[in-house]
């Protein structure tokens, strides 16, 4: 089977050199911050974000939602998981039902003043209004409450939208590593 390689940036923020802008969600969408009972929310945002998208492909966990209820699992029973940087967007409930989880993101540690910034992920359908500046930027303030100096995240280099938007929220490129795909010889001339 071929392989493929795909160029993954790691991206730092230092949080005592970064004014960050106030996290503001548009009208009709509501935060919730971290609670086990949201673990099914977190893992059908996450899933629906990444589903037919290329992280989605490169990473089996996001592939489906049972993988995303695991990955969920797994990071939320870490050591090092920090709730305080673990969000979610939502639309409220209404009268006919119940919340629409919108956009996720979760935050772990990394060594006594380092976080690390897992999965974010906003819904097809809610994006272009925001929902991912501020779902970064709650996430920081979230680490900087507990006392972390620097954040750091990874991103697939083709995902030049969330590139731009770490990049604007002060985020500065560190390192270069390269997943390693192999998949059918029909899936590689498809993508």
């Amino acid at each position: 089977m071929p392989t493929k390689y795909f160029k993954r940036l790691r991206m730092e923020i230092n949080l005592r050199r970064t004014a960050l802008p106030e996290p503001t969600l548009p009208e009709g969408y509501e935060w919730r911050d971290w609670h086990p009972v949201l673990t099914e929310a977190h893992s059908l945002a996450k899933w629906q974000s990444f589903d037919g998208e290329l992280d989605g492909q490169l990473f089996a966990s996001l592939s489906n939602l049972p993988g995303c209820r695991r990955l969920m699992s797994d990071i939320s029973l870490r050591r090092g998981f920090v709730p305080q940087a673990t969000w979610l967007i939502v639309q409220p409930a209404t009268e006919f039902r119940t919340i629409t989880p919108c956009a996720t993101i979760q935050g772990v540690t990394r060594g006594w003043w380092t976080g690390s910034i897992q999965n974010v992920g906003v819904v097809p359908e809610h994006r272009g209004l925001g929902l991912g500046q501020a779902l970064v930027v709650q996430s920081l303030l979230g680490f900087r409450t507990r006392g972390l100096k620097r954040v750091f995240l990874q991103v697939t280099a083709e995902n030049s939208p969330a590139v731009e938007l770490y990049t604007r929220i002060g985020f500065h490129h560190t390192r270069t590593t390269y997943k390693e795909v192999v998949r059918p010889a029909a899936e590689l001339v498809a993508s």
